[in-house]
This record gives C-alpha cells, sequence and structure tokens, in this order.
C-alpha cells in the first residue's frame, strides 16, 4: 500500500487557491449535500480568511474565518471525499483556531452539522443551545474560548490507569 501524499495546511496564497476552495466547498456542499447554490456562497468570502489543505499542488480541503473583534467565525470546512479519513478535517480546525489566536480572537464560534459535533468537540468546542435547522441539514451552535494554551496533561506514575 502506497504511503498517502502530505497535505500542507495554510491560508490561502492565490486566488487560483481561493476558487479551489470554492471549488471544494460548492463540489461537498452542494453536489453531495444538496445546499442550494446561493446559500452556499453568501457573499461575505471577499472579508474572510480562507485556509486550505493543499496535495499536490491541489486544494483538497478548506474552510473560512470571519473576523468580527474578539471573535472569529469558523464556517465552510469542507474536504474532498478522496481526502476524508485521515484526519485532514482536524488538522484544518487546529489551523484555524490557531490564525483565529493570531489575529487576536478570544472566542472562535461556529454552526455544526450535528454529524460533525465529535470533530469540533475533539478540538475544545462545545455545544451552545439546541439543534436548528441551516440550509436544510440540522445544526448546534459551538464555541471555543482562546485562552492560554493548555498545560500539558500531568505524566501518570505507576498504576493500571482508567
Amino acid at each position: 500500500m502506497e504511503p498517502r501524499t502530505a497535505h500542507e495546511i495554510r491560508l490561502a496564497r492565490t486566488a487560483r487557491e481561493r476558487d479551489g476552495a470554492l471549488a471544494v466547498r460548492h463540489r461537498v456542499f452542494c453536489e453531495e449535500q444538496g445546499v442550494a447554490p446561493e446559500l452556499e456562497v453568501d457573499g461575505r468570502d471577499g472579508e474572510a480568511l480562507h485556509l486550505v489543505a493543499v496535495r499536490d499542488g491541489a486544494v483538497v480541503g478548506t474552510c473560512r474565518l470571519l473576523l468580527d473583534g474578539s471573535t472569529a467565525k469558523l464556517g465552510r470546512l469542507a474536504v474532498e471525499a478522496d481526502a476524508r479519513g485521515a484526519g485532514l478535517g482536524a488538522a484544518i480546525v487546529d489551523a484555524a483556531v490557531g490564525e483565529a489566536r493570531r489575529a487576536g480572537a478570544r472566542r472562535v464560534t461556529l454552526n455544526a452539522q450535528t454529524v460533525a459535533v465529535g470533530l469540533y468537540e475533539r478540538a475544545g468546542f462545545a455545544p451552545r443551545g439546541g439543534r436548528f435547522q441551516e440550509a436544510g441539514i440540522e445544526h448546534v451552535r459551538m464555541d471555543r474560548v482562546l485562552g492560554q494554551p493548555s498545560p500539558e496533561p500531568p505524566v501518570r506514575q505507576g498504576g493500571t490507569g482508567a
């Protein structure tokens, strides 16, 4: 079995990469999930930071951050079908949180599709409120406060661990 090609996750550098991010979003949200294109493209991309996961020169994953004072809204997380299952979504979320922190955000919010709640919980997000429909898909609002990085957990000495 061949090893998977490494992905580089970073801010989009060129118009071509931003176009690639929009194409990934279209395939995932509009073609796979049936979201209407006019709902997916909401007119806010020009003001957003776009993160991309690039493999062999092609964008295979993306998300965007909208900054509003000390809050960043993470949205439009999408990964190409053939790039899923290797932790790429989690890596993009981690990179987005890092970019939000660098931009001065103290909090990151998002509307998570309910099927993806576990991904965001593992990244330190917590649900806030009940479930709701967005673009015909069930979502829940989540957020994460960005304080100082968490200290490493103490090393356990001996015992059976549980």
